[in-house]
C-alpha cells in the first residue's frame, strides 16, 4: 500500500486529474449498473420501483386509493422578529420553544388577537 501512495504523490497534477476522472467514471458506471441490477431484484419480488413512482406521482395511496384532499390552514401564530408563522399544528417551532422558555406566552405571538384587544378597549 505504502508503495501506491508513493506513486501517487509523485505523479504530476494533470496525471492525477486525469485518473480522478478516469475512476469517477468507472465509479459512476459501477453504481449504475449496481442501481439497475436492485430495481431488477424489486421488480422481481413484486411491486417494483416503477408501480412506487406511479402511485406517489399521482397521488394514489398503497391501497389504490385517491388521497383526501386537506383545507390549507392558516397561520396563528407569528414570530415578530423575522415573520416566521406557525399554523399550530405540528411540532411548535424553535423561535416558539425558544422565546416560551426565556418567559414569553405563547398568547404574545397570536395573530389577529393583538387588534381585537385594542378594538375591545376603544
Amino acid at each position: 500500500m505504502s508503495a501506491k501512495k508513493l506513486e501517487l504523490e509523485s505523479m504530476s497534477l494533470d496525471d492525477l486529474w486525469s485518473l480522478h476522472e478516469e475512476i469517477s467514471g468507472i465509479l459512476s458506471d459501477r453504481i449504475k449498473a449496481e442501481k439497475h441490477e436492485l430495481e431488477k431484484r424489486l421488480a422481481a419480488l413484486g411491486g417494483g420501483a416503477a408501480s412506487l413512482a406511479d402511485s406517489s406521482a399521482s397521488g394514489l395511496s398503497q391501497t389504490g386509493k385517491p388521497r383526501r384532499k386537506y383545507p390549507r390552514v392558516l397561520p396563528k401564530y407569528r414570530n415578530p422578529q423575522t415573520s416566521e408563522t406557525w399554523s399550530g399544528r405540528g411540532k411548535r417551532p424553535r423561535w416558539l420553544v425558544a422565546a416560551m422558555k426565556s418567559g414569553k406566552r405563547i398568547e404574545e405571538f397570536r395573530i389577529g388577537e393583538a387588534g381585537s384587544k385594542l378594538r375591545q378597549r376603544a
